[in-house]
């Protein structure tokens, strides 16, 4: 026998679920998991962690919109595809979708081809603009944090020999790894 599972998040402590909580019950959901103030952008929500644990196969997972399980779709795209694999459907109530029909799975399947073009677009924009940044004589990335004079310094403090790894850290105000890794840097350069 089949059972549906809600899911509804929330993402401020201060935002009332109801709605979702609503829209859950009256289509059918025996059981919803709430999650209080987690984004969606995170993969590792406690309710949503519960809810997956709790899902056996044949049960049908219902959201009442895509973006109350997840904002990134590929991490929707997974999850949807890792519940096929265990034998459980998805339903998202706004966007009419359920990929126990045929028709829900060629919307959620066309969902996932867009978010493969979305992410192969921001690759080809960012290696664009990075390539046009080189071009005009930029680096990518972010700035160096350490500059010459404090990679000198430490190399000076280092070579003098009378301080310890912490003392010399703390002259040059880094870390002990960092003033590690800036030595490295210095020698190998």
């Amino acid at each position: 026998m089949s059972n549906v599972v809600g899911y509804a998040r929330v993402s401020t402590t201060d935002q009332n679920p109801e709605l979702q909580l609503d829209a859950l019950n009256k289509a059918g959901a025996y059981r919803i998991f709430t999650d209080h103030g987690v984004s969606g952008a995170k993969t590792e929500r406690p309710e949503l962690d519960k809810m997956l644990d709790h899902l056996r196969k044949g049960d049908t997972l219902l959201v009442w919109r895509l973006d109350r399980l997840g904002r990134n779709m590929a991490h929707l795209v997974s999850l949807v595809a890792e519940l096929k694999d265990r034998g459980i459907t998805f339903r998202s109530i706004m966007e009419g979708i359920d990929t126990s029909t045929i028709n829900g799975e060629l919307v959620f399947n066309i969902f996932a081809s867009l978010a493969s073009f979305e992410r192969d677009l921001i690759r080809e924009r960012t290696s664009a603009g990075l390539a046009s940044a080189r071009a005009r004589g930029r680096l990518g990335g972010r700035p160096k944090k350490h500059d010459a004079k404090k990679i000198a310094l430490i190399k000076r403090l280092h070579a003098a020999g009378d301080m310890t790894p912490k003392e010399i850290a703390d002259a040059a105000q880094v870390s002990v790894s960092s003033m590690y890794r800036l030595l490295k840097m210095e020698t190998d350069a």
